[in-house]
């Protein structure tokens, strides 16, 4: 590797959001951030939820006694079809890796964000459980 391509690795390194441990492969972040796999039903809650994930607000999702369901963003339901957990967990903890003018809010990054409430600067929105928590309950949702 050229000093050049190690230069832009290493910057790439330390502008990361996630850690070097839990870095995005591809378009997606492979390991657990807890080391051990989520809880459908608590993560099927979270989405519900629209105190802590909001995530009915933009989508709609498997959730039928939940009413106004949104429809900015992909439905929730079969996204264990359309998605692995490496690639669920990445969206949820920083969709922006993936597109920087997306409207998903980033569940898990702290840093270099605008627009943030007082109550919110530097906190996750959603803890690393938490995440796996949703990440279970997503990659669980099956197409009929």
């Amino acid at each position: 590797m050229s000093g050049g391509a190690w230069t832009l690795l290493a910057l790439f390194a330390v502008a990361s959001p996630v850690l070097a441990s839990e870095r995005a492969e591809a378009d997606g972040i492979p390991a657990s951030l807890t080391g051990a796999p989520g809880d459908a039903v608590r993560g099927r809650a979270i989405v519900a939820d629209r105190t802590r994930g909001l995530c009915l607000l933009c989508h709609v999702g498997p959730i039928p006694e939940e009413r106004f369901q949104g429809n900015l963003a992909p439905d929730l339901a079969g996204a264990g079809d359309r998605w692995t957990p490496p690639q669920l967990r990445l969206r949820i903890a920083d969709a922006r890796q993936l597109n920087p003018d997306t409207i998903m809010p980033s569940y898990r990054r702290t840093e270099g964000l605008t627009r943030v409430g007082a109550a919110w600067r530097g906190r996750q929105i959603l803890s690393d459980a938490e995440i796996e928590d949703v990440v279970a309950y997503l990659a669980g949702l099956r197409a009929p």
